[in-house]
């Protein structure tokens, strides 16, 4: 079969913007504005940030301004994965905190309740599915590792189930499956751009101020204050949270620490019912596989396939909207998915897009403070922000307040990663590590010279 034909009729459009419910943008900001807290950004981390400030003290006076329109970016075009893990995956915090995993995972499991609370508190619509994912193993020496994540999920408060091949083909029926891991209670599925829209609506209902399409264009300290300009006016405010994540912060100095990486995901039509029982799939749960090239998949709540990852490109330079769009990858998923889903070789993708990540050498959010602790910033989630982004405005708000918390005193709080280095050499070692995992999955998974040294100094990562 030529699978490119299935590519015939995607609609570039990221699938989850692609809806009729998608609500007005909030006039931009004319004229300029004081206010208690000022958001810069309306993303995930910036609508939890202003929807916290205001249940924290409804007295606080918020302010909100988006440069495009709310859940635009990375918020409304990812996966739909909203994970516990604070750490991008147990592994990666036992690698780096080994002494704080255990209240970080407590403090991960805790967050994602508190998501799902906000959800029915504010009767947010997002097709909400507490499903948990798979992990599953493709390849033989993938299998190896697979007792180990779920003995050190079962340690760390998981309830993970280990599943031989025919068990794991019980749950999702693939001829390329050859093991797996069931992580049956830490993970949601939910529709990301009702999501951001949801959390919009929350806000506007407390009395927060959202500005869409005011682009935040300076920031100088004034005093006891912090002035933002936007192309209409000038914005006042005793406190600022940024949560630009892959755009580029207004702090010049933070700039080093992400760098943008893009994504890319197809979307297929609706299944029929015999094309997903032909799939099994009956808890609906989410899965990726175990290659450090990954794909993550999962149904929609009108049974499509999600399927994305795989690819992971650094363009260089900044956020760019042509790099939305790659046909090359959407070739190379269409190519994979059949492999994986041969039963479902009449099915044609109705949508295929691409967006940016806000990537940091340490694979998960990082935070900092500035002007005499005014303004706060976290960012580098790494594309494991759907969960995240709570917590990360949770702690912003303490910083801001200049609270001691459980969460201040982290190590993953109270220290930055290392920043990525000036290009050419970002972009020459970004390529150099991207060909070394890619070689890495070629040959069963043994890392070369470059990816071990990576490692000794905490910046490798498996997937």
């Amino acid at each position: 079969m030529d699978h490119l034909s299935s590519l015939r009729d995607v609609d570039p459009t990221p699938f989850w913007l692609d809806d009729p419910r998608r609500p007005r943008p909030a006039p931009a900001l004319v004229g300029g504005t004081t206010c208690d807290l000022l958001v810069v950004g309306g993303g995930y981390t910036g609508l939890w940030t202003a929807l916290l400030a205001k249940e924290r003290d409804p007295s606080t006076d918020v302010v909100l301004v988006e440069a495009d329109e709310v859940g635009a970016a990375a918020s409304g075009r990812n996966g739909g994965f909203c994970e516990s893990s604070l750490t991008h995956g147990l592994a990666n915090g036992l690698r780096r905190w080994p002494e704080e995993i255990g209240l970080l995972e407590r403090l991960g499991r805790e967050n994602l309740q508190g998501i799902e609370d906000a959800i029915e508190r504010y009767g947010i619509d997002c097709d909400w599915e507490r499903t948990g994912s798979l992990v599953v193993a493709t390849e033989r020496h993938q299998l190896d590792g697979l007792a180990e994540e779920a003995d050190a999920a079962a340690r760390h408060g998981g309830k993970p189930l280990l599943l031989d091949a025919d068990a794991v083909r019980a749950e999702i029926d693939s001829p390329t499956f050859l093991g797996g891991v069931f992580h049956r209670d830490d993970v949601a599925m939910v529709n990301p751009a009702r999501l951001a829209w949801g959390l919009k609506r929350a806000c506007l209902d407390l009395g927060v101020r959202v500005h869409e399409r005011t682009p935040a264009a300076s920031l100088d300290e004034h005093g006891a204050v912090i002035a933002v300009g936007t192309p209409y006016g000038r914005i006042t405010a005793r406190r600022v949270a940024l949560a630009t994540n892959a755009f580029p912060s207004l702090i010049r100095r933070h700039r080093p620490y992400t760098v943008p990486v893009y994504d890319y995901a197809l979307m297929t039509e609706p299944l029929t019912e015999g094309q997903l029982a032909s799939v099994g799939w009956k808890r609906r749960q989410g899965f990726a596989d175990r290659a450090n090239q990954f794909h993550y998949v999962r149904l929609s709540a009108d049974d499509r396939i999600l399927w994305g990852g795989y690819d992971a490109v650094h363009h260089g330079g900044p956020v760019r909207a042509e790099h939305d769009r790659r046909p090359e990858t959407y070739a190379t998923l269409a190519e994979h998915f059949f492999t994986t889903f041969p039963q479902l070789e009449a099915v044609r993708f109705s949508h295929a897009w691409g967006g940016a990540i806000d990537t940091s050498t340490r694979f998960c959010v990082f935070f900092d403070t500035c002007h005499q602790r005014k303004v706060a910033y976290a960012a580098g989630f790494t594309g494991l922000g759907v969960g995240a982004t709570r917590f990360a405005a949770d702690v912003m708000l303490d910083l801001l307040a200049g609270e001691h918390t459980e969460r201040t005193r982290l190590e993953l709080v109270r220290h930055k990663p290392l920043p990525f280095p000036p290009e050419p050499v970002r972009s020459l070692g970004i390529g150099i590590t991207r060909w070394s995992m890619a070689r890495a999955d070629r040959n069963e998974g043994r890392r070369n010279l470059w990816l071990r040294t990576l490692d000794r100094f905490g910046l490798g990562f498996g997937s």
